[in-house]
């Protein structure tokens, strides 16, 4: 009632505008009738036809000479497609318009544009935006704005800068809502991003319609909403989704440049509705003619509107209404005003409406005026080429916040987003151009960026496929049949269970066996997450190709590669040569080496004092039989010097003496086992008999190499591997090295593991495609497999208190000169400095004789030291002697006294 109460004074108002412009335009210029529908009830259409009737004013203003003058008729269409029609063929029987603006939804234009090719009266419109409107069928239509489609790209680059992986389209069952879902689709799908789902609000839902959609995406795992609707219907649904705890954190709505462009001009409750909303707009530069033009159009639209908020501004889309009625006004002063014949379009009983309708002579012309006039307009370059807008436009990103809005960034084709406006062409795509953003304030006031997703508390628990293996050490399923419930344990168990509580949310799941009573392959279990049975699939799985290309994976949980287990064999020690092994070659060189510098150094010091042991001309002999006599009777060296050089050598040969054998003790002692088989291959070119588990995809990896299947052997379970091995039935198993850790842990007498013999991803869990739940499971099994929380569930389902036989048991290696780098430190060291300390203590003696016996001659010097070393030793040797004849005299005495 209240509509079609304002919808009556609007329609009074427009007569009199109608009425006014022609009385001031007739009289002094040929009036170019032109008819404008709007839905005057909308913020589009209030600000549309305040922009319109303003480009008028300020066209003729600027343009007094000119012979034509628009005369504009205003028409409501109320929203209605039947009334826009109406209203359009009013127009064109009563006033017989020459051109027709608007109208102003995209439904509209199908049946007004048919009007346009019969009539041949060009329809523009600056407000239908849906890209199906460019078609060769509607020749007389001028689309004076860019369609939707040209925004796709900078939602994707959002979505994509935030690392969503999913976002559900929500848009309204109309052109416009279904235009851009191709569009968006398919620039989603280039950076690998779902639309899961696609909600269609009907064009004439009611609250409780929008209430029950918005409860169907709560029960959702997405949370990023991508929303393409009319200003009625979006402020509508962001109303209700706040009712419904949906703008609370956790969630990320994303508006589309419908609503964006206009969002000054929402109901200031609306706004409060969509704090933490982002929007994506067409951004124009600012200018001072454009804040001129601001202010006129503020003075205008309180005056069309004085219920509005003084706080509307100027947006898009009134600039193009703008520009639209100038380049409508210069090219009906080119063409003049049109001729019209009378003659009947249809010969359709009983249709008088369409009879009284006439062709416009000067139709073709105009249009062709139109979209070949260029200028720079308000809204930048206005080009409508090829009936459409055409140019690389700039999008402001904005972040609705508090009762208005905040920027956050821009977008444009080149440059991609960032913080400031660019044109550099340096473009940053992905996650890193977040960076490049200012911070967003999301719903419920939260500075986090929302994961985009999470499992609904309302919806149904997380559905977990288990199989149980026959290694059950990994995962071993009961179904207790009272409680219809499934009990599962097991390693691959407790690194899933661990997984899901370190995840950033909870997470509510239940287990649901897999019946392998029928010998159904891992490949089965796997298709049945393709299926869509199951949510995710845990069990001993081994990341596949061919598994890959219907599921994802998490990252291996395990070990990866493929071995074989094989016998042992003792090999006896039959070398000649291995004595030498306890030192290594370095270690024997540098020890030689070692040896003679030391016995150089020792020479040397008993030569600078002047021993008796080293006299004469110098040699090689005489020093290497010198050295060897010293080293032999250590206690005839008369220096300390020499004797603290040997002192540390002799400590560096007793260390290595002793090393030296207990190495070579231990290679005499110890038995070396190595495997019966080294290579896979010699057992295919043998024709040897070959083990591997059951249901496993080892047996097709084993034909691949060139197995034949009469050779290969499947078994369910360890023991029964080890007592094929036992019993001689195999030569060797084939599996993967999980399973190889678990055997050689059992059974760890007498085998060895030989490989990697193939590369393999290891285990994993596995999910349906692009499913957001894989990136978190990967980053917490990360977390546990780089923490010590996985050892404790090895040694829990694994014994790692059994020693893993590698066939490798001989522990003694050979000794390193690094090994022994410290002692031959200190011995060089010590080597070393010694000459030098001796040839400072023989200068210190020569300094503290007299001055006076400085000058004599060196060879003065010499004998005179020569002298009283003989003289020393010539006292000595006659000491000697006495002590010989008194022996001699006390052994006869006592001879006498015995007989």
């Amino acid at each position: 009632m209240k509509r079609a109460r304002g919808g009556a004074i609007v329609l009074f108002l427009l007569l009199a505008v109608d009425f006014g412009i022609a009385q001031n335009t007739i009289g002094k210029a040929d009036g170019f009738h032109v008819g404008v529908i709007l839905d005057l009830g909308s913020p589009v259409g209030k600000v549309a036809r305040t922009s319109v009737l303003l480009a008028v004013q300020d066209f003729y203003a600027a343009h007094r000479n000119y012979s034509t003058k628009l005369v504009l008729h205003v028409r409501d269409s109320m929203g209605s497609d039947i009334k826009a029609a109406s209203a359009a063929i009013e127009l064109l029987e009563n006033y017989k318009v020459q051109a027709i603006i608007g109208p102003q939804k995209s439904s509209e234009v199908v049946f007004i544009s048919k009007l346009g090719n019969i009539t041949q009266v060009p329809i523009v419109s600056f407000t239908a935006t849906s890209p199906s409107l460019t078609c060769d069928s509607m020749p007389y239509f001028v689309q004076a704005t860019p369609d939707d489609s040209a925004q796709v790209n900078s939602i994707a680059s959002l979505v994509q800068a935030y690392g969503w992986r999913e976002v559900v389209a929500v848009y309204d069952d109309t052109d416009y809502g279904r235009g851009i879902v191709p569009y968006l689709t398919d620039a989603l799908q280039k950076i690998d991003v779902r639309v899961p789902y696609r909600s269609v609000i009907p064009s004439s839902a009611t609250s409780e319609t929008i209430i029950k959609k918005l409860i169907e995406l709560m029960a959702m795992q997405t949370r990023v909403f991508i929303v393409h609707m009319s200003s009625t219907m979006t402020s509508l649904l962001f109303m209700k989704a706040k009712e419904l705890g949906m703008m609370n954190q956790g969630f990320a709505w994303i508006t589309t440049s419908g609503v964006a462009n206009i969002m000054d001009t929402l109901n200031p409750r609306v706004i409060k509705a969509m704090n933490g909303v982002l929007g994506v707009r067409y951004h124009v530069s600012r200018s001072q003619e454009l804040d001129n033009l601001s202010k006129r159009w503020n003075k205008m639209y309180l005056q069309d509107n004085p219920d509005e908020s003084p706080s509307n501004k100027l947006s898009i889309v009134g600039l193009w209404g703008y520009d639209t009625i100038w380049a409508l006004a210069r090219a009906a002063e080119k063409v003049g005003v049109s001729n019209t014949t009378n003659k009947p379009l249809l010969s359709i009983k009983n249709s008088t409406c369409l009879e009284s309708m006439t062709i416009s002579t000067k139709g073709h012309e105009l249009l062709k005026t139109i979209v070949q006039n260029k200028f720079k307009g308000f809204s930048g370059e206005f080009d409508l080429t090829y009936r459409q807008q055409h140019k690389a436009y700039v999008f402001q990103i904005i972040n609705v916040v508090g009762r208005g809005w905040r920027e956050i960034g821009f977008w444009t084709m080149k440059s991609g987003l960032s913080r400031q406006l660019k044109q550099d062409g340096f473009k940053k795509t992905g996650q890193q151009s977040m960076h490049d953003l200012n911070p967003v304030i999301w719903p419920g006031e939260s500075t986090k960026i929302p994961m985009g997703w999470e499992i609904p508390a309302v919806g149904k628990k997380l559905r977990v496929g288990v199989r149980s293996s026959k290694i059950p050490e990994f995962i071993k399923t009961y179904k207790d049949p009272v409680k219809n419930a499934t009990t599962v344990s097991g390693l691959t168990v407790d690194i899933f269970e661990e997984a899901v509580k370190r995840l950033p949310f909870p997470l509510s799941y239940e287990y649901l066996e897999f019946d392998t009573t029928d010998t159904r392959s891992y490949n089965d279990f796997v298709y049945h997450v393709y299926l869509q049975e199951y949510d995710i699939a845990v069990a001993d799985i081994t990341i596949r190709y061919n598994r890959s290309l219907y599921v994802d994976f998490t990252v291996p949980y395990t070990e990866s590669g493929v071995g074989m287990i094989v016998p042992v064999k003792e090999n006896v020690m039959k070398d000649v040569w291995l004595f030498l092994k306890p030192l290594s070659t370095e270690m024997w060189i540098g020890s030689i080496i070692l040896f003679m510098y030391t016995g150089v150094v020792v020479w040397l010091l008993e030569y600078l004092n002047g021993s008796e042991h080293v006299h004469g001309p110098f040699s090689l002999k005489q020093l290497a039989t010198t050295i060897f006599s010293i080293l032999e009777e250590k206690e005839k060296l008369e220096c300390f010097l020499p004797r603290i050089v040997l002192r540390v050598w002799m400590v560096v040969l007793l260390v290595l003496a002793a090393s030296y054998t207990a190495s070579f003790a231990s290679m005499l002692t110890v038995h070396k086992l190595s495997p019966t088989v080294n290579d896979v291959q010699e057992l295919q070119k043998n024709g040897e008999y070959v083990g591997f588990h059951q249901g496993s995809y080892i047996e097709g990896l084993l034909v691949e190499i060139g197995f034949d299947t009469s050779k290969l052997k499947s078994y369910a379970t360890l023991e029964d591997f080890y007592s094929a091995l036992s019993n001689g039935s195999i030569v060797a198993v084939v599996l993967d090295i999980p399973y190889i850790k678990l055997f050689l842990a059992k059974y760890n007498k007498g085998y060895a593991m030989v490989g990697p013999i193939y590369k393999s991803a290891g285990f994993a869990f596995a999910l349906p495609k692009n499913s957001p739940l894989c990136v978190e499971m990967s980053r917490a099994i990360l977390n546990i497999t780089g923490g010590d929380i996985i050892i404790h569930f090895e040694k829990k389902w694994i014994d790692q208190n059994s020693h893993e036989n590698d066939g490798t048991l001989d522990g003694s290696g050979a000794i390193t000169f690094e090994s022994f780098g410290g002692l031959f430190l200190l011995t060089g060291v010590v080597t070393t400095c010694s000459p030098f300390v001796a040839m400072l203590m023989n200068r210190y003696k020569e300094d503290q004789q007299d001055p006076g016996n400085k000058g004599d001659d060196q060879n003065e010097f010499g004998h005179k030291q020569v002298k009283k070393r003989r003289h020393v030793k010539n006292k000595e040797m006659k000491t000697e002697n006495e002590l010989r004849e008194i022996n001699n005299t006390v052994s006869a005495s006592q001879f006498e006294q015995k007989w």
